[in-house]
């Protein structure tokens, strides 16, 4: 009888896993997107200069950057469960901090912890799932788990605009408190336990590329930032004297972290550095839009939500269709022209401003979240599509680190060119518009770059992925 409730349990705790995933997922992305139309608020109520409350933004993807490599290696030593409570418990807690703090460095620190959680919260989860599920059922199950993730970046503009515009921006935060309760709840009683087979990881490796990230993220940071502009140089320097030593240490280490072999694949090194250039500028738009319409134009918080919408919907309904676009055209016709249609339209924004009707602003939005969503699809699948089996790995996880890196930096770029045009009084100190609209044209000119990179793909690169040919 004990065996009987004991297999019903374990049945049902593996059908829960994925709603687990799920809802893990969905409070994630829609704390990721509904923080983006509170920033002038956040910015007015704690009287800090609009174009300059980034930090909250850097912190966190910074901190997943830094945090992401050593997720499956908590994971391996002390389980898929208690790594995954953990980081619900880091994330519910930095919400909680969050919209308690009553400065810009208490609501900063407060992301950092968010970013810890937040680190662990989805890659522990997919990690169980994958080990709960047979691979002929992965797919299947990953697929619904991942649901949420489409929907949250549509609902979170939308969301964050109302609660700031009606209630406060504490309540973008206050709201994963029940979300991440009701995660803990179903992870405490439901989420498999598994471990992994004991190995060295390279901590010394990891210690100094993640001092590398730091340094030069912060660099750029204290660039912008008045008081403390002479940190800048310094910190970027040291940054690159970090990478450089990971460079000499990962040639003369036998397992690194990051194996400089992965740069030998074609493909990889393309697709990573692509990768970087290109999230540049669609990396500064969630952060650039919602302040620009309503800091520049003067948008309500729910009307500048609504704007945003349009980007979210164009990814979701060019997803079926993504793998047949690659199939007929092949991925480098893609990656270079679908990068420079996402240079020319954040371009354009930078050079109409307000003198564009808004059914076109609408119309321009969506068809820029069809081709980010193309992006995305067309560079990750490309970089890790010839690495081989003992490459995978840690080429994934190179990949992921870059992905959040780019992300961090698109967000600096994009606050230090803002600030920059602002300061240079070109314009009158009342109407911040022109240094928005030289913002949108510097970051579409950066992102148009990555083009060049793309341009030395073969033409036959990712044929044998996108079903252009069989395998030989």
């Amino acid at each position: 009888m004990d065996s009987e409730l004991e297999a019903r349990n374990a049945l049902r705790s593996k059908k829960l896993l994925p709603v687990i995933l799920a809802i893990a997922i969905f409070m994630q992305m829609l704390d990721t997107t509904i923080l983006n139309t509170a920033l002038p608020s956040i910015a007015a109520d704690l009287n800090e200069p609009q174009l300059k409350i980034q930090s909250i933004l850097i912190s966190y993807t910074l901190v997943l950057a830094i945090c992401a490599p050593i997720s499956g290696v908590v994971a391996d030593k002390i389980g898929t469960k208690h790594t995954f409570l953990l980081a619900v418990v880091f994330f519910t807690l930095g919400s909680l901090f969050a919209a308690l703090s009553m400065t810009l460095t208490q609501l900063t620190l407060s992301r950092v912890l968010q970013g810890v959680g937040g680190a662990m919260l989805t890659p522990v989860a997919r990690l169980a799932l994958m080990k709960a599920y047979d691979r002929k059922d992965y797919l299947r199950v990953i697929n619904y788990a991942i649901t949420p993730a489409l929907i949250g970046p549509i609902l979170g503009p939308l969301l964050g605009g109302y609660l700031v515009q009606y209630a406060s921006w504490h309540w973008i935060f206050l709201i994963n408190i029940p979300i991440g309760l009701i995660v803990l709840g179903l992870a405490f009683f439901h989420m498999p336990d598994f471990k992994g087979a004991p190995f060295k990881f390279d901590l010394h490796g990891y210690l100094i590329f993640a001092i590398a990230v730091f340094l030069i993220t912060y660099g750029l940071e204290y660039s912008i930032n008045g008081a403390h502009k002479w940190l800048a140089l310094p910190l970027i320097l040291g940054g690159m004297l970090f990478l450089t030593r990971y460079w000499f240490y990962a040639r003369r280490k036998d397992k690194p972290l990051f194996a400089l072999t992965l740069l030998d694949v074609r493909t990889y090194r393309i697709g990573l550095n692509g990768n970087l250039v290109a999230r540049l500028g669609i990396s500064a738009m969630p952060f650039l839009l919602p302040l620009f319409f309503q800091v520049a134009l003067g948008y309500s918080p729910s009307d500048a939500g609504w704007l945003l919408v349009p980007i979210a919907v164009g990814g979701l309904t060019v997803k079926p269709v993504v793998t047949r676009i690659l199939k007929i055209t092949g991925y480098r016709n893609v990656l270079i022209w679908n990068t420079a249609m996402i240079s020319f339209f954040i371009i354009m924004i930078g050079i109409f401003g307000r003198e564009m009707p808004i059914w076109a602003l609408v119309i321009q939005l969506y068809i820029l979240g069809i081709c980010n969503s193309t992006q995305f699809t067309a560079m990750n699948t490309l970089t890790i599509g010839d690495l081989g089996p003992d490459q995978v790995s840690s080429g994934n996880s190179l990949m992921v680190v870059n992905q959040q890196l780019a992300m961090t930096l698109g967000v600096a770029f994009a606050a230090l060119f803002l600030n920059f045009y602002v300061g240079q009084h070109w314009f009158p100190t009342e109407n911040t518009e022109k240094a928005f609209q030289l913002t949108f044209i510097s970051m579409g000119v950066l992102t148009l770059l990555a083009t060049y990179i793309f341009a030395k793909l073969k033409r036959d690169d990712g044929d044998f992925m996108a079903g252009r040919k069989a395998a030989e």
